[in-house]
């Protein structure tokens, strides 16, 4: 291997969790990254690459690797590491460089696939994880063979642009520190600094120091620094004189009256922009009206007395005074050498300076009123100031013209932060700066002279958490306390459901369950998003993006989410955690997407629902599905048991000694009346309700709405809910249209049973089939001639041939006549080509004597329930296997309207509308 490869690492597809995902615990950006030929080149087999590596990201030798000590990872570089883990640490690498203090990762190679890696790290921000990541690939790229477009410095300073552009600022990421830290979830909801703390209804927001608090008149009545001073004032609070004028020569008059020297600004100014101070003539004032009248956009401009003295910063949170600073205008302090010009360029290579509010210290900016004020000390800016002679490059000690501050808090007299505290109730800020000019802070000001100058609605935050003197304040604590005063809550319980089936009506029962008992149930499913009981998105709404939605709206008080396995491996789950994860069972569906090839794979995607459950939350796992129960080891809480297994078995005596041990579990106790699910906690056996009485269950004959009813009831009991609350909402929960719309809904049509379901894979049709027989016997039972059972099947085009070949043999051994339809959406294939591996599934097992004696295609499918119910007699049973609910609903209202209209009823029947949804009157 003497030749140097050919640098052609390559990020084959990129993935962005946004939660808890099958890689972390965490968020996490996932590359999949080809190394082509440098599959054989190591990192100790590429000369000089290591050295030039930790040249260009000395970082990287603080990381410890799988070594855990310091330097852990450069001993791997010289040992010899593969280029996707080294891409891996240096997308980390960059993260920090920015001061995102990220450390997790890991890479691992793609089974099946050599030369193909999956590269995972942790992210604080999505677009600067992102950039680090394809940053990291053309870094190794480039040491591999140099690159001579690729200069590292720009790269570099490209990257750390970037993530200031997205980065939160000092006050912002203060607040959310701080609310991390007491376990507050948050959500950006915006590019900017608009930010949500809390779900639900106990979320507040802020924007920078704005909160969900704060009054928007008492924003503007700061934002009118006339009426602020006049409000102040009539407080008795010292103000200097002022009065607001439009013109110049207005502005002279003001300043006549009231006595030079004067400062002119803006009434509506912020940041210091267009403040003029110390002016002691007329021409002064007319040159300073210009530069005020450019900042204001009302075009009012304040006239006021000048007060003497130095510039305060007091910080009122909550009507309580938490921190002082005192501003120092920009300026620099010569050493005999340097020009000014030079010692501001070595001021702004400070580190700790930055562009706006992105640091904790902002660039001294030269503009020309800059450069007239060191003229009117006697200097150009090409002059030589004698060493330790100050030099003002700005009059106003703001942080955000180049200003330093220096904390003194703890030396502000009492008498002055009560008027602060007083300035701030008056204008009616929840968080206010009040900026005062005296002589000292340490001094009261009515005695030794100074006067309130202004009142600052949204005050930034890093003067006093990074003063360049003295001691930081922690003002993000009383911030977070007025949001979420000590045991307020900022979370509301989550109730997250998964399996291959039943998933759609195991959340719906819960959600009815808590709506019973007054909640403001946000659930999402397959059908959209439902705030309390109103659907307001129609869309497969089981991924993570509508779970936070639900999370945002400040109505919803309990979320119930339907938690799919591709939005797991798209996005992960959207949140951090959940309270009450809930696994209905596993079953091979989807194999063969996403690398998910064994149903083994399957259950480690959807067991990121158990794994996300806190220690005082808990698992409800089906302990007859053998996949289910071994999550129980990933649950980080309790475990709570259900299942249909008859006492005496091997699983009922393990939910048996789990009970024993203090632990709960619901079961189906038979009897000759019938089956009883029983509440087990510890040694106690609580009845809860007949199976056969529960509307949604159709006398017990519906087993997959059985095992249903354990989840939901199970779920409902370990968040808590009481057992009568539990026992109404099953008692009236059914699978109407109005409360479960295309999940097992029965209508009559002219004398024929017609059920309309979901089911769409092998393992649903093989529970609808058991239904289908028990339902079917029972007409028969009842009936002078044997009805036919008419089934109307299809499955999704992403499903693996032999699975749809296998919907079609199940199909088979339960319906008389199965026609076969497809979806609207083809998910890649030829229209036709999936119902021709049902059809012949449905055939394989007509030839293995199956019940079926006839098979049709009939693609659409709104005709192919006019072809079934056209066929189908009087007592006959059709099942709908639906892709467009409400479409078909309509449809079937339309045959019924026929049949009634035929029957000598009104002609005015309405036809059918593809969009109809029956309304809960009708």
């Amino acid at each position: 291997m003497t030749e140097r490869p050919t640098p052609d690492l390559t990020i084959v597809e990129t993935r962005v969790y946004r939660g808890p995902n099958v890689w972390s615990y965490d968020r996490a950006i996932h590359l999949v990254v080809d190394l082509g030929v440098l599959e054989e080149y190591p990192s100790n087999t590429l000369p000089g690459f290591t050295d030039n590596l930790v040249e260009m990201l000395p970082g990287l030798r603080e990381h410890t690797c799988s070594r855990r000590k310091r330097g852990g990872f450069v001993e791997r570089l010289h040992e010899g590491t593969w280029l996707g883990h080294v891409a891996e640490h240096c997308a980390l690498a960059l993260q920090q460089v920015v001061g995102h203090d990220i450390r997790r990762g890991k890479t691992r190679m793609v089974k099946g696939h050599p030369g193909r890696y999956n590269v995972i790290f942790g992210y604080a921000d999505e677009q600067v994880g992102l950039a680090a990541g394809r940053l990291a690939v053309r870094l190794v790229n480039h040491l591999v063979e140099a690159d001579p477009e690729f200069d590292w410095d720009v790269e570099l300073d490209d990257f750390i642009r970037r993530a200031q552009r997205t980065a939160f600022g000092p006050s912002t990421q203060a607040i959310i520190d701080e609310a991390v830290s007491r376990d507050i979830p948050w959500i950006r909801l915006n590019q900017y600094s608009l930010v949500q703390l809390g779900q639900g209804v106990h979320a507040k927001r802020i924007r920078a120091t704005m909160t969900s608090e704060t009054s928007a008149i008492a924003v503007d009545v700061a934002s009118d620094k006339d009426l602020t001073t006049k409000l102040l004032g009539a407080a008795g609070l010292p103000v200097p004189k002022q009065d607001s004028v439009r013109t110049a020569e207005q502005a002279v008059r003001v300043a006549d009256r009231i006595g030079y020297p004067v400062v002119v600004k803006p009434l509506d100014g912020n940041h210091g922009r267009g403040v003029c101070l110390d002016l002691q003539d007329a021409d002064e004032v007319r040159g300073a009206f210009e530069i005020a009248k450019g900042e204001s956009r009302r075009g009012w401009i304040v006239v006021e007395s000048f007060i003497t003295g130095k510039d305060y910063r007091c910080l009122i949170i909550d009507g309580r005074m938490v921190a002082v600073a005192e501003r120092v205008p920009a300026s620099v302090t010569g050493d005999g050498v340097s020009s000014v010009e030079q010692l501001v360029d070595t001021a702004n290579a400070d580190p700790r300076r930055g562009v706006g509010h992105e640091k904790v210290l902002t660039r001294i900016k030269v503009d020309g009123a800059a450069v007239e004020l060191v003229r009117e000390q006697g200097y150009e800016m090409s002059d030589v100031p004698d060493e330790g002679a100050t030099v003002k490059l700005a009059l106003t000690g703001n942080m955000s013209t180049g200003g330093i501050s220096i904390d003194r808090t703890f030396e502000a007299h009492p008498e002055n932060v009560e008027i602060a505290e007083e300035a701030a109730r008056m204008v009616g800020l929840d968080i206010a700066g009040i900026d005062f000019i005296c002589p000292d802070i340490t001094a009261p000001v009515r005695e030794a002279g100074g006067a309130i100058c202004e009142v600052n609605a949204a005050p930034g935050f890093r003067m006093h958490t990074h003063p360049t003197i003295g001691e930081p304040q922690f003002i993000s604590k009383p911030v977070v306390d007025m949001l979420f005063p000590p045991g307020a809550p900022s979370r509301i319980p989550i109730v997250a459901v998964t399996g291959t089936n039943g998933k759609t009506t195991t959340s719906r029962m819960i959600s009815h369950i808590f709506k019973g008992m007054g909640r403001k149930v946000g659930m999402t499913s397959t059908d959209g998003v439902v705030i309390d009981e109103r659907l307001v998105i129609r869309a497969d709404a089981s991924g993570p993006r509508s779970a936070r939605m639900v999370l945002q709206n400040p109505r919803v008080d309990m979320a119930v989410f339907e938690v799919a396995r591709g939005g797991i491996l798209r996005e992960g789950l959207g949140y951090e955690r959940n309270d009450v994860a809930v696994v209905i069972n596993v079953q091979p569906d989807h194999l063969g997407l996403r690398g998910v090839d064994t149903v083994e794979q399957l259950a480690d995607v959807k067991s990121v629902l158990v794994e996300a459950v806190p220690r005082n939350g808990a698992a409800v796992l089906n302990a007859d599905d053998p996949l289910v129960a071994d999550m129980r080891r990933k649950c980080s809480g309790e475990v709570v048991w259900f299942s249909m297994s008859e006492p005496g078995s091997e699983t009922r005596d393990m939910i048996d000694a789990h009970c024993r041990r203090g632990g709960k579990a619901l079961v189906l106790e038979p009897s000759e009346r019938g089956e009883m699910i029983v509440v087990k906690h510890g040694r106690r056996d609580m009845q809860l309700a007949w199976t056969h009485l529960l509307p949604a269950t159709f006398g017990g004959r519906a087993r997959m709405n059985v095992q249903n009813t354990l989840a939901a009831a199970a779920a409902a009991f370990a968040q808590g809910a009481p057992l009568h609350d539990i026992r109404q909402g099953l008692r009236t929960f059914s699978t109407s249209y109005y409360l479960s719309p295309g999940r097992l809904n029965e209508v009559e049509v002219s004398g024929v049973s017609v059920i309309v379901d979901y089911c769409h894979n092998a393992p649903g049709m093989a529970m609808l089939g058991d239904f289908v027989d028990r339902v079917g016997d029972a007409m028969a039972a009842n009936a002078a001639d044997r009805p036919s059972r008419i089934g109307i099947i299809a499955t999704a085009g992403d499903r693996r041939d032999d699975d749809m070949r296998e919907l079609g043999r199940i199909a088979a051994r339960h319906f008389d006549v199965v026609i076969v339809r497809e979806d609207e959406g083809l998910r890649g294939r030829e229209r036709g080509e999936v119902a021709g591996f049902v059809v012949e599934g449905v055939r394989e097992a007509m030839a293995d004597g199956a019940r079926c004696r006839q098979v049709e295609e009939v693609l659409d499918e709104i005709e192919a329930v006019r072809h079934a119910m056209g066929r189908a007699n009087r007592g006959d049973l059709v099942v709908v296997c639906v892709d467009k609910h409400a479409a078909v609903m309509s449809e079937l209202e339309n045959w019924s309207n026929q049949a009634y209209a035929g029957s000598g009823a009104s002609e005015d029947a309405p036809g059918a509308d593809p969009d109809y949804v029956p309304s809960a009157a009708e």
